[in-house]
């Protein structure tokens, strides 16, 4: 287990941790979360070992392995796939050690390397890292161009990728699904779901912690805080503590009032659709669970447009793409005032395209599209960073946008984006990717917009600032348009979702839920398809011989199936007994001194059941092999 006792932790004049203390037992999954600037990512360079405690104690099994995503991707000629294949180091030594042994022809090395390479599946490594590198987005072809070809964003998924292929006893993950969209974010959920180790997340995206998290540890007052369940049970904890102080429960109750302001007018529309019906669920919930925002440090509130024009554009019959290349065609949409449209599809499908049509960034190649005189836009993208500039403040951008206004008029408006005191006045040069970004928030903020576009708007924003933005984004009078991967954001947002999938833009009729289920079914589609065309390719065969081979494997596989049949049930029961083994060691009295013997007892049974469960897979494994033979000798008749 991870132990911390009685840490202090000093990062220049900042003291991050003062007599803090924490456990983690070994394959709990827990989140870590905290406000910007609390010692979140400084507590995982701790266990990484980059840092050291400057008072106090730390220890963890010297015997695990650690896997960990790299910050930082060189402009490599090597493939992809090679450099995944790169994070597992121990298969990467052995691959060099059998080429060494392969070139001084050294028989006895050469055989006891491929065992070694075996063992640690290594002969299924490039399978593995190809489906890893797929469930992140990157096709067959793209696996094998150069890492230099990519982009920072798509970098960045290589290097996750790299984590994830790593055989680990700990996987450390610090904003794992900053560049992902949506489609991916499901994929990375269901795998880390399924990863059998200790899992340390910093993520500032609340469903994608909830789904994974059993524990969070809060980083607050120089102090680890430990809470038993996912985010949202926490929240809830906390928020009960925090209603006891005045302060903090009168602002609570000024957005609860804010809120509940919303949830009145939209009540009316939740039975004309399912869509309604839940987003209706949801504001409840985020209603409950509002307290725990009390004392966020952020603070925006859209003012009212100057004009509300209806509609704010029309579009019938839309074709638009990038030159002659057409990505989107028939695209009918009129934009109207109160419209909250969530646009769902997969990566590449042409959301960001239809999002620069709207922003005037790219111009319709046929069709009608009629935006009104009056529109006003505000429109939000990652790469509108690159303009801010440097050497300016946060108050000389905005005196910029409102010359004639009274600076301290200015300075509060700042404040509510977290640019206080000597902050407002400082360069923007040095600030973090979160910090710029509330920055171009800010600016577009101010400028009143009647339409806002919004393309990955929570992108390095802290769960304090996300949860600013979406309270803002209730009471928006005009109509926005959002592309997100933060499931939340979307379902406490918008009303209404559009579906872009194979150059057309329709309504989609159904939630969050229904569209991951819809990216299930489009996957199963595909395979089926896949394996229709591959079936299309092969000769006819007999029909009555067809039946005969049929018959004659289903007599050979019929055991072979019954013994599968009775090792699922027995590593049912394996894997209930470790459940119970894993519970009583999560329970801290197991190892104080008078429980000793009972703790050696436990650890000894887990290895037995854990030696054991992993015999039968393999068992399994090997019976399955053989029935696939068998399969595959069928199809070759």
């Amino acid at each position: 287990m991870i132990s911390i006792n009685q840490a202090q932790l000093i990062r220049g004049s900042k003291t991050l941790l003062d007599e803090a203390s924490l456990t983690i037992y070994p394959g709990h999954k827990v989140g870590l979360v905290g406000a910007n600037g609390t010692g979140k990512s400084s507590l995982l360079a701790l266990i990484m070992g980059h840092l050291s405690l400057d008072k106090g104690e730390f220890s963890m099994p010297s015997g695990w392995q650690i896997a960990s995503v790299a910050q930082e991707t060189p402009a490599l000629d090597m493939s992809a796939l090679e450099y995944v294949l790169d994070g597992d180091k121990e298969y990467r030594q052995l691959e060099a050690d059998l080429h060494i042994a392969q070139e001084h022809n050294d028989g006895h090395a050469i055989a006891t390397l491929h065992g070694k390479i075996d063992a640690i599946g290594g002969y299924a490594i490039r399978a593995r890292a190809g489906a890893l590198l797929a469930g992140l987005g990157f096709s067959e072809a793209e696996q094998n161009n150069p890492v230099k070809s990519f982009s920072g964003g798509w970098r960045m998924r290589l290097n996750l990728a790299q984590a994830l292929l790593c055989r680990s006893d700990l996987l450390l993950l610090d904003e794992p699904t900053n560049h992902l969209d949506l489609d991916t974010m499901y994929w990375l959920e269901g795998w880390i779901k399924s990863y059998q180790g200790t899992l340390i997340l910093i993520s500032h995206d609340r469903d994608f912690i909830d789904e994974i998290v059993d524990e969070i540890v809060h980083v607050e007052n120089q102090k680890l805080n430990f809470y038993k369940g996912n985010y949202s049970a926490f929240e809830r904890i906390r928020a009960e503590r925090m209603a006891q102080q005045q302060v903090a429960f009168e602002r609570q109750q000024k957005e609860r009032a804010h809120m509940q302001s919303f949830v009145d007018r939209f009540r009316y529309k939740a039975s004309k659709a399912k869509q309604a019906q839940s987003r209706l669920k949801a504001l409840e919930r985020m209603t409950e669970l509002l307290p725990s925002q009390a004392d966020s440090p952020f603070y925006m509130e859209f003012r009212p447009p100057e004009a509300l024009p209806n509609p704010l554009i029309k579009m019938e019959q839309v074709a638009v793409g990038y030159g002659d290349k057409q990505i989107l065609s028939k695209v009918h949409l009129n934009l109207v005032p109160g419209a909250r449209i969530g646009l769902l599809g997969r990566n590449g499908a042409g959301k960001s395209t239809l999002i620069k049509l709207l922003s005037g960034q790219l111009s319709p190649m046929t069709g009608l599209y009629e935006p009104n005189p009056g529109l006003n836009i505000g429109y939000f993208a990652q790469h509108q960073i690159e303009f801010l500039r440097l050497d300016d403040t946060p108050l000389q951008h905005l005196v910029r946008l409102a010359p004639n206004a009274r600076e301290q008029e200015l300075r509060n408006f700042l404040g509510g984006f977290g640019f206080n005191g000597d902050m407002a006045l400082s360069p923007v040069r040095p600030f973090s990717g979160g910090e710029k970004a509330r920055l171009v928030l800010a600016l577009l903020v101010w400028q009143r917009p009647n339409l806002l576009l919004l393309d990955e708007p929570t992108n390095h924003l802290d769960l304090e600032m996300r949860h600013a933005l979406t309270m803002a984004l209730q009471t928006f009078e005009g109509a926005m348009v959002i592309v997100s991967h933060d499931r939340h954001l979307l379902r406490l947002t918008c009303s209404d979702y559009y579906l872009v999938d194979q150059g057309e833009v329709q309504a989609f009729d159904g939630d969050l839920d229904d569209y991951h289920q819809w990216l299930l079914d489009a996957a199963k589609a595909a395979s089926a398809n896949q394996a229709a065309n591959s079936d299309d390719t092969k000769p006819a065969v007999d029909k009555k011989q067809q039946k005969r081979l049929e018959a004659e494997l289903r007599q050979k596989v019929s055991p072979l199936k019954r013994k599968q049949a009775k090792l699922e049930i027995d590593q049912q029961k394996l894997s209930e007994r470790l459940a119970e083994l894993e519970h009583l060691l999560a329970d801290g009295e197991l190892y104080d001194q008078d429980n000793k013997a009972k703790l050696t007892s436990v650890l000894s049974e887990r290895t037995s059941l854990t030696q054991t469960l992993e015999e039968s897979e393999m068992q399994w494994l090997e019976l399955q092999e053989e029935i696939d033979t068998m399969e595959l000798e069928l199809m070759g008749q």
